[in-house]
C-alpha cells in the first residue's frame, strides 16, 4: 500500500449522542438492553464505513457487559473507533456511558469490540481495507491489542470446535447430574430404544 492508502483512527471516529426516551424503557422501567445493543451496531457501522468508504456488516461481537443500568431521562453518549485493520476486517472499539445531566452523573455503562468486514457494493465479497496510519502510543497500543483479540477469537473458536468433535455424549450425561436439567424423558427414550 502506498501513502493513500492508510488513514488516520482520528479520520473515522464518530461520537453518537441519544437522549434515553421513555419508549425505550423496559419492564423494570430501565433503558432495554437491545436498544443499547441496537445503537452500538449502529455507530459500530457508521465508524467502520466512514473508515472503509463504502458498506460493511457486522461478522461479531465481544461479550457486552452491562455495568451499569441505564435511566430513562439520560443523556447516553457512545464512542466509537477503529482499533484494528486486516485485509478486509476492522475491528470497532466502542465506549458507552450514560449521563444524568440534571445530578451532573456520568456512568460507564458498556465497552464492547465489534468486528466489521468491508464488503465489494458490487459483489458482496470481502474486500480490502485501507491500513491505520497509528499516530501516538495509545493508538499503536489499541492496534496491538486489537490483533490479540482477533487471535484469541479464532483460538478459541478452534478450541470449542475440537471438544465438540470430541465429546463423549455418555460421559456428558453422567457429569450433567446435579445440574440444573432433567435428562429423565431421555433415558427413559434410550432404554425403550434398546
Amino acid at each position: 500500500m502506498n501513502e493513500a492508502g492508510f488513514r488516520t483512527v482520528k479520520s473515522s471516529q464518530v461520537i453518537l449522542k441519544e437522549l434515553m426516551v421513555p419508549s425505550y424503557a423496559n419492564f423494570g422501567g430501565k433503558v432495554h438492553g437491545g436498544v443499547i445493543l441496537g445503537l452500538m451496531d449502529k455507530i459500530a457501522y457508521t465508524c467502520a464505513a466512514s473508515h472503509c468508504k463504502g458498506y460493511c456488516v457486522t461478522a461479531s461481537v465481544d461479550s457486552v457487559d452491562f455495568m451499569n443500568p441505564v435511566e430513562v431521562g439520560d443523556l447516553l453518549t457512545l464512542y466509537a473507533s477503529v482499533n484494528y485493520v486486516g485485509t478486509s476486517s476492522m475491528e470497532v472499539g466502542i465506549k458507552v456511558e450514560s449521563e444524568n445531566f440534571r445530578e451532573g452523573i456520568i456512568k460507564h455503562t458498556n465497552t464492547s469490540y465489534f468486528t466489521m468486514v468491508a464488503l465489494s457494493e458490487e459483489t458482496r465479497q470481502p474486500t480490502r481495507v485501507a491500513g491505520l496510519l497509528l499516530e501516538d502510543e495509545e493508538e499503536i497500543r489499541r492496534f496491538v491489542m486489537g490483533k490479540l483479540r482477533k487471535k484469541l477469537r479464532r483460538a478459541h473458536q478452534q478450541e470449542i470446535s475440537d471438544i465438540g468433535e470430541a465429546l463423549n455424549l455418555r460421559q456428558a450425561m453422567i457429569e450433567l447430574q446435579g445440574e440444573n436439567c432433567d435428562l429423565s424423558l431421555l433415558v427413559t427414550q434410550e432404554t425403550v430404544k434398546v
